[in-house]
């Protein structure tokens, strides 16, 4: 758990400091105070581009310097991230002051989140679907990061010399299919074992208020991708993109109890489901890593009902720190201890 947070010229928060204690955390404050802000700021503390998945440039505050800073201190462990005023687009990471790259943070730190914008995660584009399933996967694997980028930049050349003036060449083509497969194999065998996971522990949920969720991958299935992508090479020009590879998966999620896809369930039922995948992987990672992990859950008592409400503070109690935000504090009436914290326009107050 994170004792301390402070922010220097992140977003809207020119200083900030914060000392939560274990458990429930919670920020309370009007639309645009920067609550939000705060938890985009501990993700950072993690692997990744953080929940907003925004460009660093963008996170730096208007007016300062063109830098920022999110530092934060758990147990005898100290923890900053950030840009320099000269480099804005570039990340700099440092642990008990050494310098250190953004996926050391994994061996510290787990960081999962739920925001409004993921509501529509089961309407929307597989490509937000694959996203998702990656965050959750990295956490088990962190080096499928590293997996995902060189899969990404291989497939990136290898659509130009498809697509360019001039004829390809073959051993180059092969070169590059070569690495796809390689690292594509790996991205493939980290999902699967992460939805068998999850699947697993979903199965053991007997819980009215967030039901018993069915995960499948659909889509590219395991296998030769070098020779696939070789045979289709004419295929993949004329397209202007690679039609096999794990990069064409998605995660399809079942209501289990009405055997439904989740795209067709209700509001409140998608919002269950999502919070049922969410509570199962942050129970896997705490047995795994033996250490909680911390979840930003950002306006999530505002959409649920007060039967899933109490449902859910009495889930994640005693399960270590827990981030939420909301606009008042009457949906967390319930709640219990918690420390409390009041955000008004990029000031943070105790109580």
């Amino acid at each position: 758990m994170l004792d301390r947070l402070i922010l220097t010229d992140f977003r809207n928060h020119a200083e900030a400091a914060l000392r939560p204690g274990p458990g429930f955390v919670v920020l309370t404050g009007d639309n645009g105070a920067g609550k939000t802000n705060v938890l985009e700021a501990v993700s950072l503390l993690a692997p990744g581009r953080g929940l907003r998945r925004a460009p660093l440039s963008q996170m730096a505050r208007q007016g300062g310097d063109g830098g920022f800073g999110v530092a934060a201190r758990m147990d005898d462990v100290e923890l900053a991230t950030g840009t320099r005023p000269d480099t804005p687009d570039r990340r700099v990471v440092r642990i008990n002051g050494a310098a250190a790259s953004a996926n050391a943070l994994a061996e510290w730190l787990t960081v999962l989140w739920l925001t409004p914008a993921m509501d529509r995660l089961f309407i929307e584009g597989a490509g937000e679907r694959r996203r998702f399933l990656d965050r959750l996967t990295l956490a088990f694997a962190p080096g499928h990061a590293a997996h995902a980028n060189r899969y990404e930049a291989a497939m990136r050349a290898r659509t130009r010399l498809l697509t360019g003036d001039a004829p390809p060449d073959p051993a180059w083509l092969a070169a590059l299919e070569a690495q796809m497969a390689e690292h594509g194999a790996a991205i493939g065998r980290a999902r699967r074992e992460t939805v068998a996971a999850l699947a697993g522990r979903l199965a053991d949920t007997d819980d009215a208020q967030f039901p018993g969720a069915d995960l499948l991958i659909e889509g590219w299935a395991a296998g030769d991708l070098a020779r696939e992508l070789a045979a289709g090479r004419a295929r993949d020009a004329a397209a202007g993109r690679a039609l096999a590879g794990p990069h064409r998966q998605d995660l399809q999620v079942a209501h289990r109890a009405k055997a439904q896809p989740a795209g067709l369930c209700s509001t409140g039922e998608q919002k269950a489901l999502l919070l049922a995948i969410v509570l199962a992987h942050a129970d896997l990672i705490a047995e795994r890593l033996e250490r909680p992990p911390v979840l930003l859950l950002d306006e999530v008592a505002a959409h649920l009902d007060p039967a899933r409400r109490a449902a859910l503070f009495e889930r994640l109690a005693g399960r270590g720190q827990v981030w939420m935000t909301g606009t008042e504090r009457a949906p967390f009436a319930d709640l219990g201890e918690a420390s409390w914290f009041a955000v008004t326009d990029g000031r943070i107050s105790a109580g």
